[in-house]
């Protein structure tokens, strides 16, 4: 179980005010470059810049970069896909959580910047990931018993999707996979959208559904590989879960969990008292942020 989180905690307070300022800049944004603009600038802070070595890379044609700590096991890899709805988020805005990760993990991080929706709606950023991953094994020459894939929100889904796509190609699997806040219903039927509205101070029905249309527009929402809370989750390495209380995307936990225990996969769910959406972007400032990323970290050391 996740620890127990303060009431009046003034370090989430500044975070959930924070949350509520980024939810309002993005309602008024006039198109998705302004949301993408909007996400670099709340997170592109690089606190671990001096700690950390970031090289860019072409992962399979796909952007990626290399985030490595100085503690970190060569042979052991994650690679990261992250979050913004499938239309914004980029290695800036996740390049702190990212640095994070691969110090608690001690493991390199590849870190992808796969296209986004509108410009480039689904399969594109699965088919990304998947060459992403691929790459590693192919180019990189890494083993998939060591390696691990991890992601938030939309990048929470697209691991599993990822994983999906990867067992249906045979292609050998990784050995776990760790989902941050994910979002894996991408026809929004969990009853915390409606149940959490007033708590999550980021995330809302409108605003997923918004997602939605830019990365499927006329597509089955239940399309597996882009919501896969509806795929065949048989044969999928240990996963992670972790959420927090008052998410809206709280049921997409629950329900992926239930989903994939189902299936006989080996899952571990987390809900963390009063933490909002990927509140591990804000470690920086907020203590229960490093704390999950080190449950991350210890749960893909212990798997690879």
């Amino acid at each position: 179980m996740a620890p127990e989180t303060a009431k009046n905690n003034p370090q989430l307070e500044r975070v959930m005010n924070e949350y509520r300022e980024l939810a309002r800049t993005a309602r008024e944004a006039k198109s998705p470059a302004e949301v993408r603009a909007a996400l670099d600038q709340y997170f592109g802070a690089f606190p671990s810049a001096a700690t950390v070595k970031c090289e860019p890379v072409s992962a399979g044609g796909v952007k990626a970069e290399w985030i490595s700590a100085t503690n970190a096991n060569r042979d052991r890899v994650i690679l990261y896909v992250h979050g913004g709805g499938y239309a914004a988020g980029s290695i800036a805005s996740h390049r702190e959580l990212v640095a994070r990760l691969s110090k608690a993990a001690e493991a390199r991080c590849l870190s992808v910047d796969y296209r986004l929706a509108p410009e480039h709606p689904f399969p594109a950023a699965v088919e990304d990931a998947t060459a992403a991953y691929r790459w590693l094994l192919e180019n990189q020459h890494c083993r998939p018993e060591r390696i691990a894939i991890a992601g938030d929100s939309a990048g929470g889904g697209l691991a599993v999707a990822t994983l999906v796509a990867l067992r249906d190609g045979r292609t050998p699997l990784p050995a776990a996979a760790a989902c941050i806040s994910p979002w894996v219903d991408l026809e929004v039927t969990g009853g915390t959208a409606d149940s959490n509205a007033e708590l999550d101070p980021l995330v809302s029905r409108e605003v997923l559904q918004m997602f939605t249309q830019m990365y499927l527009g006329d597509r089955d929402p239940r399309t597996p590989l882009a919501s896969p809370l509806y795929a065949d989750l048989r044969g999928l390495p240990p996963m992670l879960i972790q959420v927090g209380s008052g998410e809206t995307l709280l049921d997409d936990a629950r329900r992926l969990t239930e989903r994939a225990r189902a299936a006989g996969v080996t899952a571990e769910l987390e809900v963390w008292p009063d933490m909002p959406h990927v509140w591990h972007w804000c470690a920086p400032v907020l203590d229960d942020g490093q704390r999950a990323i080190e449950r991350i970290g210890a749960f893909v050391r212990q798997r690879t």
